[in-house]
């Protein structure tokens, strides 16, 4: 099993695609990479020799990737925040922050759907003459 930056790649997927497995390295990164250390992108991860494998981590050691990848997110998004912009309140309520709709989707933001009822004119009438009494 190949271990990269701290990332165990699935075996049994070529280089290409396992290589995006680690967080910050997406499919235009990995294109960069394999040509940068010739190695054959059709290999699977399990084929890989250990020097093909040094060659890999030491062309990923550049980028900013997992950790300290996540960390500068989190840090922009308090920043964000802090500043009392439009996407730091956005992100502080838990809401699409790019300008996306919301009175109809945004269900994984927003959460489950809770229904606001109508109360009927009788309904509303008999209340208000009980609350009065």
């Amino acid at each position: 099993m190949a271990r990269i930056a701290g990332v165990d790649l699935p075996e049994n997927k070529r280089v290409d695609i396992g290589l995006s497995y680690i967080f910050g390295i997406g499919r235009s990164n990995v294109r960069k990479i394999i040509n940068e250390t010739k190695v054959d992108p059709a290999k699977r991860v399990n084929e890989l020799s250990e020097e093909e494998i040094n060659k890999l981590q030491k062309s990923i050691e550049g980028l900013k990737i997992e950790g300290d990848l996540k960390q500068e997110i989190e840090q922009n998004i308090k920043r964000l925040e802090e500043i009392g912009s439009y996407r730091g309140i956005r992100h502080r309520r838990g809401l699409p922050s790019r300008g996306q709709r919301t009175r109809s989707n945004a269900r994984t933001k927003r959460g489950k759907r809770k229904t606001v009822g109508t109360i009927r004119k009788e309904a509303s009438v008999k209340t208000d003459t009980e609350s009065t009494k």
